[in-house]
């Protein structure tokens, strides 16, 4: 993007550019924006335009194409992480710290130690305003793709869907994070279980201290997302002992 727009959303058609009421009382209530202004419009899925903010009034804000359909390139490798769900609104700054550093999928988990039990219900209602939340966040961060979200899961079906793309982190981890391993999983404050430490995936470390759930998820993140945009150096054939 050569500018920063004033406002961000997402739209179903870059050609037709409809805001849904939500997205048009943030534009014109929170916001304020006013005719003039620049809006950038994105798909979700990494195309997006430059806008121009028409007309603002009556609960609605039109929209009109002020440049071409950009498609942008879509960063490699896609980066997850799965987080084990935690008390309270935690669960949300959590979904919405990992769409801002730019994680392309988020998994909740159901671990065995979770303190927190999600009936079918519940789930689907929870990964339901994490969805809202991730594209909240999108719109703040100027995200070009929406990350997705998948539904709550256990570990063993997290571990088998990732295959040799996924790590477990856990306090003394052999190795410290690495793009061989984009798909890191966080477990809950009591820790992995035995069993789920024996599901195969290798063992990561995230430092020295011991991390609150929230914060673990949050710093696996900014480790997978600055090796990947080359903020951070990876470390090479380093193994800790044990």
């Amino acid at each position: 993007m050569s500018a920063r727009p004033a406002a961000w959303v997402f739209v179903g058609d870059l050609g037709e550019l409809r805001l849904g009421p939500g997205d048009a009382h943030h534009l014109s209530r929170v916001l304020r924006l006013r005719a003039g202004e620049d809006v950038g419009a994105s798909d979700g899925a990494g195309r997006w335009r430059l806008c121009l903010v028409t007309s603002v009034g009556g609960g609605d804000v039109r929209l009109e194409p002020a440049g071409p359909v950009v498609a942008d390139e879509a960063p490699q490798p896609p980066l997850s992480v799965g987080f084990s769900l935690v008390k309270g609104d935690r669960p949300e700054l959590v979904v919405q710290k990992l769409t801002e550093l730019g994680v392309d999928r988020i998994v909740p988990l159901a671990a065995a130690r979770s303190v927190v039990r999600w009936d079918a219900e519940r789930a689907a209602r929870g990964v339901g305003r994490f969805r809202q939340v991730a594209r909240e966040a999108a719109m703040q961060a100027r995200r070009t793709r929406l990350p997705e979200v998948s539904p709550v899961t256990s570990l063993a079906a997290a571990a088998k869907a990732l295959g040799d793309q996924g790590a477990l982190c856990e306090q003394g981890g052999d190795e410290p994070p690495s793009l061989r391993r984009p798909a890191l999983l966080v477990g809950p404050e009591g820790g992995w279980d035995p069993e789920e430490l024996a599901c195969g995936l290798p063992v990561v470390g995230l430092g020295p201290t011991t991390l609150r759930a929230e914060t673990a998820a949050i710093a696996a993140a900014v480790l997978l997302c600055g090796l990947r945009g080359r903020t951070v150096q990876e470390a090479a054939g380093i193994t800790r002992s044990k």
